[in-house]
């Protein structure tokens, strides 16, 4: 993402005591959002947090601020005014940078000689999204997958009928599937669920 003015809302906590917050990122990134965890993964991305404010009460925000919409009445004002050059104090009082909420994603690791990855995702399909950034596996190498032998290959071309399979996915992942099938039913995985992967 280019450095700028960033928003982002999603925000279940919305008329809670959640405060609403604005970032300067240590690389000069702006975000706005709620301070519920949402913005954590992109300030860690941006070196860190080096200033926040708490916009609960800014004087950007419109009024009256509707109790269930902040995304309209606060967070994308003070976007807007700090896209126009508002300084970030003038959006709201200091905040503690280490007060703010931060969401913890698992992270695969070898264990052993085993990859002990996390299912992250299930698209509609069955294939099996895993904590596997930039996976290194040469095409055509064999793995064991929950007792399941599996090649590595580039696409589901390479892959025969029913065949389950490893692959870099779209987002640069590992993921499992089966050639028109359904790997998270074969594997019986969901989101959350802990997948061992070791040498076959």
């Amino acid at each position: 993402m280019p450095r700028g003015v960033h928003l982002a809302v999603v925000d279940p906590g919305v008329g809670s005591d959640r405060r609403g917050v604005a970032l300067r990122l240590a690389d000069g990134r702006l975000l706005v959002g709620p301070d519920n965890g949402l913005l954590s993964l992109a300030a860690e991305a941006g070196g860190g947090v080096a200033e926040a404010v708490d916009i609960g009460a800014s004087p950007f925000a419109l009024e009256p601020v509707s109790a269930t919409f902040h995304g309209r009445d606060i967070f994308a004002p003070v976007a807007a005014h700090l896209a126009g050059g508002a300084a970030l104090a003038d959006a709201g009082p200091l905040l503690d940078p280490g007060a703010l909420v931060s969401v913890q994603l698992s992270r695969a690791q070898v264990v052993d000689g085993v990859l002990v990855a996390h299912v992250v995702y299930v698209d509609r399909f069955g294939n099996v999204q895993l904590d596997v950034e930039e996976p290194a596996f040469a095409p055509g190498v064999a793995f064991e997958v929950a007792g399941e032998r599996a090649r590595c290959l580039r696409t589901f071309a390479d892959a025969d009928a029913g065949e389950l399979f490893l692959y870099e996915d779209s987002l640069r992942r590992l993921a499992v599937a089966v050639n028109q099938g359904d790997a998270a039913a074969r594997l019986g995985v969901a989101v959350g669920d802990e997948l061992r992967i070791r040498p076959a």
